[in-house]
């Protein structure tokens, strides 16, 4: 089970704009602190383990943040709507588009799919696999 994901960033300003365009209509709650920002999301009763909490953080060593080649967080969106609307959302707030969303060929028929960078250049997908939604293929 994965505890938390940290992403570096210079500007947490830039930053905040960019996630609070969509992290908190996924049901994150923002805290924000000297060491930088903190989404979490409430447990849910019966769970066995708390979600993973996501962090925007300056690095520890005082060098400016880099993005990870190959790194990507996914947050899951209840639909495809609310996948497009993110999209654009994070998108006015600063981010830049790695890949509109819908279908991919390589990805199973239900997987919906819109990617990002924030504006440090971290890479951020926001999906959808909802089964009451049309698939690739219907």
């Amino acid at each position: 089970m994965i505890a938390y994901v940290t992403v570096g960033a210079d500007d947490i300003a830039r930053a905040k704009r960019f996630y609070c365009a969509f992290l908190p209509a996924l049901g994150y709650e923002l805290a924000e602190g000297p060491e930088g920002l903190s989404y979490t999301l409430q447990a849910t009763p019966g769970m066995p383990s708390a979600p993973p909490d996501f962090y925007v953080k300056p690095s520890f060593d005082g060098c400016p943040a880099s993005a990870g080649n190959g790194s990507m967080t996914a947050f899951q969106a209840a639909n495809q709507q609310q996948v497009r609307d993110l999209h654009a959302a994070a998108l006015a707030a600063g981010g830049s588009d790695e890949g509109q969303p819908g279908f991919r060929a390589a990805y199973g028929p239900q997987f919906y799919v819109g990617y990002l960078r924030d504006p440090q250049g971290n890479k951020i997908a926001l999906f959808s696999s909802n089964p009451d939604e049309p698939g690739r293929d219907g």
